[in-house]
Parts: structure tokens; sequence; C-alpha cells
């Protein structure tokens, strides 16, 4: 049995019978997202997975709902997707100002240290899957280091272009199927860790996959996560963007301000239009 006590998972013995129902969702320029708090989230798949079924946590931020709006391609995922945490302020005052709110954000930078404590508790294997070369294995060393009953199911960063590969896919399926993990983080980044999410579920039907982006740079130290006042203001981008300039600031200025705005201004009209209905 799990509870939630002032936010923080509980995790005992006893397992739940039946899977947890999905939680309701709403939605922010046609993009579905869960209302749930992080411990909620952890909550949910640990509850699942006691239950045997496993799922798929997809974490966008303002530029992932960006791509997901000028390409229809993506919506097949996060149909299939069974939990969408926005991983984001701008989300969160989104659906604030739209009269829908959102509890608050879920970071997969985050969550990565929070759902392994919950695993490492409930006896469940985790299995670090992509980032940069050493990453994985790097921050499965750290998590252990703070969580010693972590049941580490392996660590396995693909070389580039391995998605163009048959033999290194292959390779990827075959080492997951003989690790069988429970819990999968998937560190390569948005949509690619998605569309492979979405080739290697059906191998590994009642483990649960997280695609988490950079977190393995986080936990490993190779980059520094902003001071915890700038991810409540929302200026965590900034923070990242002054790291790497010549790569983020395309995305976070040239195309992130524009979208922002269109965002709050299309939260506005759902919130008039709700108000109208």
């Amino acid at each position: 049995m799990l509870t939630l006590e002032n936010e923080t998972l509980r995790v005992t013995a006893v397992s739940p019978a039946i899977a947890p129902a999905p939680p309701p969702r709403i939605r922010l320029l046609g993009m579905p997202i869960s209302i749930l708090t992080e411990a909620q989230t952890n909550l949910h798949i640990i509850e699942s997975l006691q239950a045997g079924r496993g799922g798929w946590v997809i974490t966008p931020n303002l530029d992932q709902l960006r791509l997901f709006r000028k390409t229809p391609d993506l919506h097949r995922m996060y149909d299939q997707a069974d939990l969408i945490v926005a991983d984001g302020m701008p989300l969160i005052w989104a659906s604030r100002l739209q009269k829908t709110p959102l509890p608050e954000r879920v970071a997969g930078s985050s969550i990565i240290n929070t759902l392994t404590a919950a695993a490492a508790e409930a006896g469940y294997r985790i299995f670090f899957l992509g980032g940069n070369d050493g990453a994985a294995e790097r921050a499965a060393e750290e998590l252990l280091s703070h969580n010693p009953s972590l049941q580490i199911a392996g660590h396995f960063c693909p070389p580039f272009g391995f998605d163009q590969k048959p033999a290194e896919m292959d390779r990827i399926k075959s080492t997951l199927i003989e690790s069988k993990p429970d819990i999968i983080y998937v560190g390569l980044g948005f949509p690619k860790q998605e569309r492979l999410i979405e080739q290697l579920r059906p191998l590994l039907p009642q483990a649960w996959f997280l695609g988490i982006g950079i977190s393995f740079s986080f936990v490993a130290g190779e980059v520094k996560r902003a001071p915890r006042f700038m991810q409540k203001l929302g200026l965590e981008w900034l923070h990242r963007m002054v790291q790497e300039p010549s790569r983020l600031f395309k995305r976070y200025v040239i195309f992130g301000l524009p979208f922002a705005v269109r965002l709050f201004s299309g939260a506005l009209r759902a919130r008039w239009m709700g108000k109208r209905g």
C-alpha cells in the first residue's frame, strides 16, 4: 500500500490489487496534460508497477508544446502516453490563466530523484538509457550513493545515429529485455526519446518509460541546475541558456518568447470562452 503524507511518497509492503485510474487532464493549445503533483505522479507509477501494469510518462515544456502544435505526427505519442506532466512554468501559468490550474511543475530533472527514491524503497529495478557519453553511468552511481537499496538494472549510451542503424536498435532492445527493468529513464531529448520509447514499450509492457531529456547530466553534475529561486520564478531557461548560449538562444528567445505570448493569449481566450459558455 502507498500513501501520500505531506506530498511525500510512503511505500509499505502491501500491494494494491487494482492499478490506479487514469488521472484527469486539461488541455493547453490542444495538448493533454495530467493534473498531478510530483508526489502523485510517483505514487501512480509505483502503484501501477505493484499491480503489474507498465506505462509511459511524457514531460512537456514550452518548446515541446510549440513542436506539438507544428508537428501533427507527434500527437499520436501523446495519445499513447499514460501520464503527461508539465515540465515548464509557462505551462503552469497558462493553466491558471485558463482557469484550469495544474497543481505544480513536475520536472524530469526532479522526478529522476524522487521516483528513484520511491523505486528503491519498493524494490524496483531502474535502467538508464541515453545521455552524453558516460552520463547515464555517472547518474546511476550518484543516485545509488543517495539510495543504497537502489537496484540498477543497467545503463547504456547508444552511439550517434543509432536510430538509423538496425543493428544498434536490436542491441538496445536485447539489452533491455535481458535486464528486465521496471523503470527505464530515457535521456535523449525530445522527440527522439519519445520516438524510441514508442518502439521499445511493446517489448516491456509491465515497465514504465520516462523521457527525461538532459536529466542524467544534471544528476551527474555535468550541467548545473538553476538555483531554486530561479526555478520557482520560471527562469531556469535563462540559467541554461547562459551555460549553452550557442545551442539554446534560438530555442528560448527566437522561438520560445513569441510562442509564450501565443500560449498565454490562447489561455486567456479559452478562459473567456469558458465564461461565455
